[in-house]
Formats: C-alpha cells, sequence, structure tokens
C-alpha cells in the first residue's frame, strides 16, 4: 500500500468506546497549550490588565506547555491508560479548586478582569474534566 493510501490520524479500532475520552484529552490539551503560549508571550501586558504577576505567569505557562503535550500524548495514543487519564482528570480539579482559591483568599492582586478570566478559565477547566470523567465511564472498567 502506498503512502498516500494510510490515513494520517489513526483510526480507533472497531469497538473501540473511547472516542469521548479523547477528544475531551484533545480539547484539554489544545485549550492548555493556547493559555500556555498566551501566558508566555504576553506575561507583561497581562501582569498589568490581569493583576496576575509576570513572575508567576511565565513559570506556570512553562508547566502547562509540557502538561498540555503530555494530555495530547495520553489522547493520541493507540490505546488511553485509564491511570493517565484518571490523572488528567485529578490534576483539572485541583487546577479549579486553586483557581478558585487564589480568587476567594486573594493570594494574587488581581484586576476585575482578572478575578473574572480566572474563575471563566477554572469553570472550563471544569467542563473538561466533566467530560473527560464521562468518557472514562463511557469506556467503562475494561481498559481503555
Amino acid at each position: 500500500m502506498s503512502s498516500y493510501a494510510q490515513p494520517v490520524l489513526a483510526q480507533p479500532a472497531a469497538g473501540d468506546r473511547s472516542g469521548l475520552l479523547r477528544l475531551a484529552l484533545k480539547l484539554d490539551a489544545v485549550a492548555t497549550g493556547a493559555l500556555a503560549v498566551l501566558g508566555l508571550a504576553a506575561a507583561p501586558l497581562l501582569d498589568s490588565m490581569l493583576g496576575t504577576p509576570s513572575s508567576l505567569l511565565l513559570p506556570v505557562g512553562l508547566v502547562l506547555l509540557v502538561y498540555a503535550a503530555a494530555v495530547w500524548l495520553i489522547g493520541t495514543r493507540p490505546q488511553v491508560s485509564r491511570v493517565a487519564a484518571w490523572s488528567v482528570v485529578a490534576l483539572n480539579l485541583l487546577w479549579v479548586v486553586g483557581s478558585v482559591a487564589a480568587v476567594v483568599s486573594g493570594w494574587l492582586p488581581l484586576t476585575t478582569l482578572g478575578t473574572a478570566f480566572v474563575l471563566v478559565q477554572a469553570v472550563a477547566v471544569l467542563v473538561f474534566a466533566d467530560l473527560q470523567f464521562l468518557g472514562l465511564r463511557h469506556v467503562g472498567p475494561a481498559s481503555a
């Protein structure tokens, strides 16, 4: 078979029920990567607009970039690791709790826009965690 006839992306095997989980992981990876790039590229601007210090945005952006790559890798493996997928759900929930705690406690000198941004992205991360949870339940107890 010529290389032109081969699919660009591997298709899930027949009976594979991991479609929702894979989609949720990939969407999470793309959104996380975009947030990472935004934080890295626009840290000084975001510092003044959101009230988040550049000294925090830069290392968080780097961590998020690595995390996004890992989540993408998990979602594109031939077989999704349930342990890895559950780890993503848990880390996403920790991120949500941390985001809300940062707003409620006043740890950061957030502007009104910054507070809204942190809470909106926390809701988005919660949606990803929920979709990943639903995807894991859809796959069932057998390996994803």
